[in-house]
């Protein structure tokens, strides 16, 4: 399994305090025995700020998808340069396109980050390319496809024994390519593909006066 810069623990800690299991984190079963916040007060109930409802639905985003604060804030810039739709389904639409979350998705990889130390060790081709930036977009019409070394990593073979999600995304589709899989981009991602519970209209008014 690949090291990430958050253990068992720590994912369990972030989700707890969220409320909510992220995928991306790897980690099931954070809020099974435990469904309230970490520490000592975590069962207190606590009044939240608006301000704290509204920062804890965009670190869902931060925190499932692995970016840092800087990264998220350019691209909520970039989105709400796209007038053709809501700029926050134009950001779910472009996480969901990173090339990392597209391998965990496929249930190639345990976690997003494990899926980004696949790509960045070149276990990954799209349309025959190798590609080493796990923020790498994909479009539709792309074939995704992994090494023969990527198909033997520990990654690889952990997510297939025990993949993280039941299914694939219908933008995605997979199929056999001799002993290992092949995908391929079959649509556009839609806003309702997150794989948690989210709540759009508290990152709008989180990130009302970027620009």
């Amino acid at each position: 399994m690949s090291k990430t810069t958050m253990g068992k623990r720590s994912a369990f800690k972030i989700q707890r305090r969220l409320g909510v299991e992220l995928p991306g984190l790897g980690k099931a079963g954070a809020l099974e025995r435990r469904p309230y916040g970490p520490g000592m007060h975590g069962m207190k109930r606590k009044k939240l700020s608006d301000y704290t409802i509204r920062l804890m639905e965009k670190q869902k985003l931060r925190f499932h998808y692995g970016l840092r604060e800087k990264q998220l804030r350019n691209l909520v810039v970039k989105c709400k340069k796209d007038t053709s739709r809501s700029w926050v389904d134009s950001l779910v639409i472009n996480l969901e396109s990173r090339l990392d979350n597209v391998i965990f998705r496929l249930n190639w990889a345990p976690s997003i980050a494990a899926a980004r130390q696949m790509v960045s060790h070149g276990h990954i081709k799209i349309n025959g390319q190798k590609v080493t930036i796990g923020s790498a977009t994909v479009n539709v019409g792309d074939e995704i496809t992994i090494t023969d070394k990527g198909a033997k990593s520990g990654n690889y073979l952990q997510a297939k024994a025990r993949p993280r999600l039941s299914a694939i995304p219908a933008f995605l589709s997979t199929e056999k390519d001799g002993e290992k899989e092949k995908a391929k981009v079959m649509s556009e991602a839609l806003p309702e593909d997150i794989p948690f519970a989210f709540e759009k209209r508290l990152v709008i008014e989180f990130y009302w006066k970027l620009k």
